[in-house]
């Protein structure tokens, strides 16, 4: 398994520069660095830029996006379905020209969702496996897997536990289409961390490592070990990204909901060194035992 690290731990904006992104976790000893696909740049010279970069340092790149309520797969409004089909297409793209072959998130829905919002499982169940079942040929164009992320029930109503995941996937009926398991939410739905992995099996295409309480793995109370000998049970060899969030403060922490900061330092060089600490630790607890 490969460990990788999203660029937004260090930001407060879905934003960032990736070049410098790149060096920094190059140099923490990191084999991914996960970007946004909404901040992506479109000029396809500065995608191949960065593509160029990574490859010389010798760090992976994958995607994460989160739809808004516009670009929703399982809407019943056809502007806002093909909005969501144009939008996607187009960040395949991109990720094509960055040799990124994983693209993790809510693909399926919005995020975050607005339960102000009316809204019917079953009918969105079925819009959301029509048009990924579609979209899922397009990223078979460019060599990209579309890898479903499982949310808690406060992020999204679609998809909640390994088990919908799995019975969704299998509707879809793809293989460039597979399951994305999150700690974070599977601490919040699931009954059994090493059940749920074991149910994903061998549609498991992307993992995010992240805390309970949001801060770096191993700053926490989750079972690692636990974890990381599921994740090998059932041949595990994907993407392992950590995904933690402990700054308050623009986009990023009033959408993640940080109200406060969850390190008593969160200087550049604490959350560096965090971060190093936390891949040592994970690169123990993921290993085959």
């Amino acid at each position: 398994m490969k460990i990788g690290i999203y660029y937004s731990y260090w930001e407060h904006e879905w934003r960032g520069d990736y070049h410098r992104h790149i060096d920094r976790v190059a140099d923490l000893g990191f084999d991914i660095l996960e970007l946004s696909c909404a901040s992506l740049p479109t000029d396809r010279a500065e995608l191949i830029s960065l593509r160029d970069h990574a490859r010389d340092r010798g760090i992976s790149l994958t995607g994460g996006h989160g739809p808004g309520v516009n670009a929703s797969l399982c809407s019943d409004d056809p502007a806002i379905v093909s909005n969501a089909k144009a939008e996607l297409t187009g960040h395949l793209k991109q990720l094509e020209l960055l040799d990124a072959h994983v693209v993790g998130g809510g693909l399926y829905s919005y995020w975050p969702v607005d339960y102000n919002r009316p809204f019917d499982k079953a009918r969105d169940w079925a819009n959301a496996v029509r048009n990924v079942r579609e979209m899922s040929f397009v990223a078979a164009d460019h060599g990209v897997t579309l890898a479903l992320e499982v949310l808690n029930r406060f992020e999204g109503y679609l998809i909640n536990t390994s088990a919908e995941c799995r019975r969704f996937v299998e509707e879809v009926d793809h293989p460039n289409t597979g399951i994305m398991l999150d700690t974070f939410h599977m601490n919040i739905e699931e009954d059994s961390f090493a059940g749920a992995i074991r149910t994903a099996g061998n549609l498991l295409k992307h993992v995010h490592l992240g805390e309970a309480n949001r801060r770096v793995p191993g700053k926490g109370r989750l079972p690692w070990r636990e974890i990381g000998n599921a994740l090998n049970e059932i041949g595990y060899d994907g993407a392992c990204v950590m995904e933690p969030f402990v700054m308050q403060g623009g986009t990023v922490g009033q959408q993640i909901r940080v109200w406060r900061e969850l390190e008593q330092d969160v200087s550049e060089q604490a959350l560096d060194a965090d971060a190093k600490e936390s891949l040592q630790f994970m690169r123990y607890m993921l290993k085959e035992v």
